[in-house]
């Protein structure tokens, strides 16, 4: 027996074991899903195929892979299991790849094809995994459970980083318990030594080049040789060597084409495939078959065989196989693949016939990212093409990186098509473009030219007459005054005049935000309007405006933030991250982040806020907009609980975005007021929340300008008369007590201990309280100094080293509490075995799940068994 197939059960019996264990218990139901991770060559495949021999003969058996592909193929894996699936499904990916079809369709007749018999569905390798793939496994795996299959994953962990597009998938699938994870690790140094047995190799020495590697000790230990190679390339090499001519030339072939590649198309290009050369290079161990698939036995064997290629040898087998794909029995459709192998090849020609037919079909199918890179393939060629259609290509990619949160290169494409339509004197698509661009300034962090841009695409665009353009211009203007806090009135002017320009357009959406933004301008300046927002956003959806639905929803959450209406923007930032996976809207997805590190920060769950804050400043592509309010939260976190560095996050803050963007966001500029008054210095509170208030002198916030209002009267200054909501505006008349009832019943605890420093002595003492409850140290002291001035006795210690230590601030008390909601028990048990009043046992449960940022007994039980807790 060969050392491979000893090495496959070889330390690998565990993981088979639990894979087997699912796989029976999800063909019978309910469903799930195992991912299954570790380096290249470790044996994910092999584990694979011996999970597929265990299947019982009642289990449908699909197995599909990605390809390492430069442009991965749009839904490969799952074109590879076509052949295996319902009628339906099939026609449905053919209409889908054809651009005639939604992928939300195909992803819906799979769900229902694998509900009809007990499945095992294989994905091998999606680390590559295109981006319709990855939107694939999403919407599988929420809904697995109603079906009885298990989907299996295989993937390369190490090389998939923070930014890699399969993070985000492993991410959104850390709820679900249906969901199991298993890592397959290097061999020991045990297994090593037995695989070595019997070769004239050094044991040790093999293990320390090999570091455990399956794939890498097999194939040292395939080399006649009696020496280990210095490098596993010489080792491939050794194989390579003792193939004939047409088998050498086979495998030459193979590693252009991909990791796998059809047996017709290899045979047209060569005609010994199928004969001696295919038969020779199996029994190497370099290649093996699946029906009429080839492919290499390993990954880590392409490469080799690639890289030994001259760059000659190459070039004459990508034009070999264009060809082949072009023509004869054997034509593909796969337009990224076609795309592929022209650029290879040097066809600029067929690179410009196939890159923007394959980005069409890649936008049609949901994918973005692909999108943009067979966009970007097409321009790196264009320079001969006309300019119109040079300007189409830039527009392309503008919108596909917009769409795959490339902002960057989105707003630089999008500024070149402006100029190439302006050059053309298109002054139609230079208004368009400029309406486009005026949209991606603003996450940009760039309002105030986000606005200018938008009024000069509507200047262009008036000169032309009415059109759909000019309605959309007009609804961005109308959209950026609400973001502008422009006032009521002038986003309902500008609402009103994009439906007198497109109210007898068949265009849904449009009528739902002219109704949604004049709407939420009013909610913001006048407290009123809400209902009718929730409305809109219910009518998008209802009519599955996707777009429209995700971007509305997601807004919401920013406006109910800006209100501090914690309680309402918790229910909507779950409606919106709900929605936005449902319909793989990562774009606005994404957004929710920073907005929940917002809310997280309000509802004194500041742990939690500061790992929210983490998830977004570590994604490259998190926007300016975004990483603004994060660093915003951090700044704050810190400056609330004492931490040193409070000011260098929100100075990073204020760098990211202009000063209107700053001030608009509703967080930044307080922020900085807030973190100037915890370190007692009031003059500069005065300076900078006077400064807040000057820069809001045109624009309609009572929001905004309440907040700094209060802040300097609470540094002792006389704040100015300006719009105030009801909370500031209580504070601000004197009556304390209800402006703290008030964040009470918003769900902002600080903000309500705040209010009450300015109350009477109980409410003063209740404020003591709060503070040290949520470990607000700076504000604890500043509670201490207030209450000296006023003579109010006594004046208690901060918390103990016992709560500052435990990672949520509980007390010595309320760790008690915590640990008996562990074993289910209501007030009047826990007040029984702690000898204290059910009333008192009630406010001790209410500490404990609002510091740990949960909203049920339940959720805050999860809590009692995690590492940190014990």
């Amino acid at each position: 027996m060969g050392p491979w197939r000893v090495m496959a059960l070889l330390e690998r019996e565990t993981v088979l074991q639990d894979l087997a264990g699912h796989l029976t218990a999800a063909t019978s139901g309910p469903g799930g899903m195992a991912l299954v991770r570790g380096e290249a060559g470790i044996g994910k495949t092999t584990v694979v195929e011996h999970l597929v021999k265990l299947a019982g003969p009642q289990v449908r058996v699909l197995v599909g892979a990605c390809d390492p592909l430069a442009t991965p193929r749009l839904l490969g894996p799952l074109m590879d299991l076509a052949p295996g699936l319902g009628e339906t499904v099939g026609t449905a990916l053919r209409e889908a790849v054809a651009g005639v079809g939604r992928p939300g369709e195909v992803f819906e007749c799979l769900l229902a094809d694998l509900g009809g018999c007990p499945s095992l569905l294989v994905f091998e390798d999606v680390h590559w995994a295109d981006e319709a793939t990855t939107d694939l496994l999403r919407y599988l795996a929420r809904r697995l459970p109603t079906v009885p299959a298990l989907v299996v994953a295989t993937y390369r962990d190490d090389e998939i980083g923070r930014t890699h597009p399969l993070t985000a998938l492993l991410g959104s699938l850390a709820g679900y318990r249906w969901v199991s994870r298993h890592t397959l690790k290097p061999l020991s140094r045990q297994a090593v030594t037995l695989l070595a047995a019997g070769h004239a190799v050094d044991a040790e020495e093999l293990y320390q080049i090999s570091v455990g590697n399956p794939f890498l000790v097999t194939e040292i230990l395939a080399t006649p040789a009696g020496q280990i190679p210095v490098t596993v390339h010489e080792a491939v090499a050794g194989r390579l060597a003792r193939l004939s001519g047409p088998a050498r030339g086979l495998t030459d072939v193979l590693a252009v084409l991909g990791h796998r590649a059809s047996l017709p198309l290899v045979a047209g290009m060569l005609p010994d495939a199928e004969g001696g050369a295919l038969e020779e290079a199996v029994a190497g161990g370099i290649l093996r078959t699946d029906g009429l698939t080839i492919e290499f036995r390993h990954e880590l064997t392409r490469l080799a065989v690639l890289e030994a290629l001259p760059a000659a040898r190459r070039l004459q087998v990508h034009r070999q196989v264009l060809a082949a794909m072009r023509s004869g029995s054997v034509a593909s459709t796969d337009l990224a693949l076609l795309a592929d192998h022209a650029e290879a090849a040097g066809d600029e020609t067929s690179v410009l016939e196939y890159a923007p037919a394959a980005a069409a079909r890649a936008v049609a199918l949901g994918a973005h990212r692909e999108a943009a890179a067979q966009f970007s393939r097409a321009l790196r060629y264009a320079d001969g093409l006309p300019p119109g259609r040079q300007a189409a290509l830039w527009e392309g990619h503008a919108l596909a990186c917009f769409l795959a949160r490339r902002l960057e290169e989105a707003i630089a494409s999008r500024r070149t098509a402006v100029e190439m339509r302006r050059a053309l004197g298109d002054r139609q698509h230079e208004g368009e473009d400029l309406r486009w661009l005026s949209t991606m300034l603003w996450p940009d962090g760039h309002c105030s030219e986000a606005v200018d841009t938008g009024l000069e695409a509507v200047r262009i665009l008036q000169e032309l007459g009415p059109s759909a353009e000019l309605a959309r211009a007009y609804l961005n203007l109308s959209m950026l005054s609400v973001y502008d806090h422009k006032g009521a009135a002038t986003t309902a002017a500008y609402a009103g005049k994009a439906m007198d320009m497109g109210g007898e357009l068949s265009d849904p959406g449009l009528a739902i935000q002219a109704r949604f933004h004049p709407a939420a301008a009013r909610m913001l300046c006048e407290g009123r309007g809400r209902e009718e927002c929730e409305r809109a956003v219910a009518d998008a959806m209802a009519q599955d405006l996707q777009l429209d639905a995700g971007l509305l929803a997601m807004v919401m959450c920013w406006y109910l933030l800006l209100q501090r209406d914690n309680a309402r923007a918790a229910a909507a930032l779950q409606r919106s991250e709900a929605y936005c996976l449902e319909h793989e809207l990562l774009t606005f997805l994404h957004c929710t982040k920073s907005f929940n590190s917002w809310r997280l920060l309000n509802e004194g769950s500041w742990n939690q806020a500061t790992d929210a804050t983490d998830e977004v400043l570590s994604h490259s592509l998190s926007p300016p907009i975004d990483r603004a309010i994060a660093y915003s939260v951090l700044g704050l976190v810190r400056a609330r609980r004492g931490d040193p560095q409070v000011w260098p996050p929100l100075e990073r803050a204020a760098s990211l975005v202009d000063a209107a963007c700053l001030r608009d966001t509703g967080i930044g500029w307080e922020a900085r007021v807030e973190a100037a008054w915890l370190a007692g210095d009031d003059e500069r509170v005065r300076t900078e929340a006077q400064h807040g208030l000057d820069a809001l002198t045109e624009h309609t916030c009572p929001w905004l300008s309440g907040a700094l209002a209060c802040w300097i009267r609470r540094a002792g200054g006389t704040p100015p008369p300006v719009p105030a909501a009801e909370p500031f505006a209580l504070e601000l008349a004197g009556d304390a007590t209800a402006a703290a009832g008030r964040w009470e019943g918003l769900g902002c605890p600080y903000d309500a201990a705040m209010a009450r420093l300015w109350a009477g002595a109980t409410e003063l003492r209740q404020a003591l309280a709060d503070f040290e409850r949520l470990g607000a140290r700076p504000a604890v002291a500043r509670a201490r100094a207030v209450m000296r001035d006023r003579g109010v006795r006594p004046v208690r210690s901060g918390p103990r080293a016992a709560t500052r230590a435990n990672p949520y601030g509980l007390t010595n008390r309320e760790m008690d509490v915590f640990k008996l909601l562990g074993d289910g028990l209501s007030d009047a048990d826990i007040a029984a075995r702690l000898c204290i009043t059910p009333k008192t046992a009630g406010h001790h449960v209410g500490a404990v799940l609002a510091k740990l940022g949960v909203h049920t007994r339940y959720e805050a039980a999860c809590h009692v068994n995690r590492p940190e807790q014990r």
